[in-house]
């Protein structure tokens, strides 16, 4: 996709995008099609909350057949999560959600973080500033996945819980 005659952008996948604010290493695993989270009890906790919460509204919206958007409702794209742990994570992919619909022609869109085991909601808006922060990280994924070298594992406590952690340090 072109942007007002700049050079293609390259999108991802939202959970790459995500991954990309976490673990380097997480997101060329993911890329490359090493994925272990079909193994993750957290990730299925997390696939049973968005199927089991707003059954009244249309899942899995996709766009370009890359960005999976929970659901779509009055012009708010929403984000379910199970906790806030990773909250800027997901501000950010609702970010990136937003940027490519706005690439796409939509205006006035908005979106909101729902986490419903604790009742939380957050909106979330794009603004300009995210727009270029938003490209900026494309490029550095895509500088990423297109590196015949496995990035470093990071080494972090969030590491122990990971769905990659056999894959970076067994």
């Amino acid at each position: 996709m072109h942007l007002d005659g700049e050079e293609e952008i390259k999108y991802v996948s939202g959970t790459i995008y995500s991954y990309s604010f976490l673990c380097m290493r997480k997101v060329w695993l993911s890329y490359h099609n090493l994925s272990m989270e079909q193994e993750s009890e957290l990730v299925e906790v997390g696939k049973l909350i968005d199927e089991t919460t707003y059954k009244n509204e249309r899942h899995n919206f996709m766009i370009d057949n890359i960005v999976n958007i929970d659901f779509l409702k009055k012009n708010i794209v929403h984000e379910i999560k199970k906790s806030k742990k990773e909250k800027q994570m997901a501000i950010n992919q609702i970010k990136y959600y937003l940027f490519i619909l706005k690439n796409h022609g939509f205006e006035d869109i908005k979106g909101q973080l729902n986490i419903p085991k604790i009742k939380y909601t957050e909106e979330v808006i794009l603004n300009d500033n995210d727009i270029e922060d938003i490209k900026n990280q494309l490029e550095t994924i895509d500088k990423i996945i297109k590196s015949k070298n496995i990035p470093k594992p990071i080494n972090e406590k969030s590491c122990l819980k990971c769905a990659y952690y056999e894959l970076c340090y067994i």
